[in-house]
């Protein structure tokens, strides 16, 4: 069979309408489950907010005294003074008039739609320094402020790799943890640094990973059975995930984060995300948000044929007390 001679075809057809979808996919992520469920929020006026941190001594079973006995003075402790510095996250967004002007597909106005696709992109970023292991940076003149992320709080409960070490409180800002080798993630390792947490008096209930390190948690043996029946029929659901883990010392939420891993000297993949080598044990109870300056969105001066927008927040993360917590490192 031949195409007729002159036959018009669509390949070289002037004038055909364009079929342009109204709708525009985005699947980027945008959970942010640390800021957004872990930590609490607050405020704060200073850029180095600060909070006191005190314990017991260690029990003694052999307190005794002598009956009549004189009475002397025992050691008195008093708490340790904890900081963190804001950092600030802003983003601009610029749009010409024109851009504003023409008819667009899947949206009515392309300064609104790019504010909030700006504003979800700022809070992953926020959402990744929280998870981080960052040091703390005063700032100054020239120098941005830095706030030290969760992985470098955390130094009492830790199951770290050979040559990895902990960071945390150095009398003066939390430090950036000392990646060591890298090795599987097993049950046994998350079964200790929960009991050294809440031996240490802490009440951990959220287990927060990367996507694989999640997979490799919900193989962890357990003794429940691994399919159920679905509604008395007869359909039976295979259970290949774990979602919560109740370990000797209560539950534990199993919680996969996509914007875990990042930190100084570690690298991005191609999708701008990082490997998680960490596994999170955290009381939501000991961790805030402190913010100097919300989330706003600020109109900046017009210099020409474009609408400007400042998008920022200026924040920190409060440690309350990182004994509470734990951190299974350097996982491959």
């Amino acid at each position: 069979m031949a195409v007729p001679t002159g036959a018009v075809q669509t390949f070289a057809q002037i004038g055909i309408r364009e079929a342009l979808s109204d709708t525009i996919t985005n699947i980027a992520p945008t959970e942010t489950p640390f800021y957004s469920t872990v930590c609490k929020k607050g405020t704060t006026k200073s850029r180095n907010p600060e909070w006191l941190k005190d314990g017991l001594r260690a029990p003694s079973p052999t307190n005794t005294a002598v009956e009549g006995d004189d009475a002397t003075g025992n050691t008195m402790y008093q708490p340790t003074r904890l900081k963190n510095y804001v950092q600030i996250f802003d983003e601009t967004v610029v749009v010409s008039d024109t851009a504003r002007a023409v008819e667009t597909a899947g949206r009515q106005d392309e300064l609104k739609y790019q504010v909030a696709k700006t504003a979800q992109a700022l809070k992953r970023d926020v959402e990744m320094r929280l998870c981080g292991n960052y040091t703390a940076v005063a700032g100054n003149a020239s120098t941005a402020g830095e706030l030290g992320g969760a992985e470098s709080w955390i130094e009492t409960n830790v199951s770290r790799g050979a040559g990895g070490s902990s960071g945390g409180w150095s009398g003066t800002v939390p430090e950036a943890a000392t990646d060591g080798t890298p090795r599987t993630f097993t049950e046994a390792m998350l079964k200790s640094v929960i009991k050294d947490a809440w031996n240490a008096g802490g009440e951990p209930s959220v287990v927060m990973m990367s996507g694989s390190k999640k997979q490799t948690a919900s193989t962890f043996a357990g003794i429940a059975t691994p399919t159920n029946e679905i509604n008395g029929q007869n359909r039976v659901m295979i259970y290949g995930a774990t979602d919560v883990y109740k370990s000797d010392f209560g539950q534990h939420k199993f919680v996969a984060n996509r914007f875990m891993g990042a930190g100084t000297g570690r690298s991005a993949e191609s999708n701008g995300l990082y490997a998680g080598l960490s596994a999170l044990v955290l009381d939501p109870t000991k961790w805030q948000v402190k913010f100097l300056q919300p989330w706003s969105v600020t109109p900046l001066a017009r210099t020409g044929h474009a609408e400007k927008r400042l998008l920022k927040a200026e924040l920190t993360l409060c440690c309350l007390d990182e004994a509470a917590n734990g951190i299974v490192a350097d996982l491959s």
